[in-house]
């Protein structure tokens, strides 16, 4: 039973191992050109990110570390380099004592503005010299669905 299991494998898991591996590939050569380049690991670059996009250019620890689908002790260790490197700096919640805010500071916006020149540069040539434009389309087509079922499934799941 078990090497049929791994021998003939359903197009929907062939799928699956499929992504996987275009997504190890694809964050592998992205976070290694952003580390070599600019400094930042990949999830460094998708934390500055998110705050530059948030409002006050901050998140709540705890909410940072569940948008980058990092744990509680993940996002501290991340969130620690960053602070380090004066790329982010911790904020306390006037109303609260408890939460503790990730803020970006103006060298974590300068250092993420500069390397979004070039990692966007890098995705385009990733994905653009394998895939032409009606491919690309598809495949965010075919990516946001599964991601929309994949999230309405977790919705549904019980606490």
């Amino acid at each position: 039973m078990t090497s049929q299991v791994l021998t003939d494998q359903s197009v929907a898991v062939r799928a699956f191992i499929a992504l996987l591996q275009a997504h190890a590939g694809a964050t592998r050569t992205l976070s290694a050109q952003l580390l070599a380049d600019h400094g930042l690991t990949i999830n460094d670059y998708e934390v500055l990110l998110r705050l530059s996009r948030a409002p006050e250019r901050q998140m709540r620890r705890v909410d940072l570390a569940e948008e980058v689908l990092l744990t509680a002790s993940g996002i501290t260790r991340l969130l620690d380099g960053l602070e380090r490197a004066a790329l982010v700096e911790r904020a306390s919640c006037p109303s609260d004592r408890r939460v503790v805010y990730a803020v970006i500071t103006d060298a974590g916006l300068e250092r993420l503005r500069a390397a979004s020149g070039t990692h966007v540069a890098q995705i385009e040539q990733l994905f653009g010299s394998q895939l032409d434009g009606d491919e690309l389309r598809s495949l965010v087509g075919l990516l946001q669905r599964v991601s929309a079922q994949a999230a309405d499934d977790t919705d549904c799941a019980p606490a």
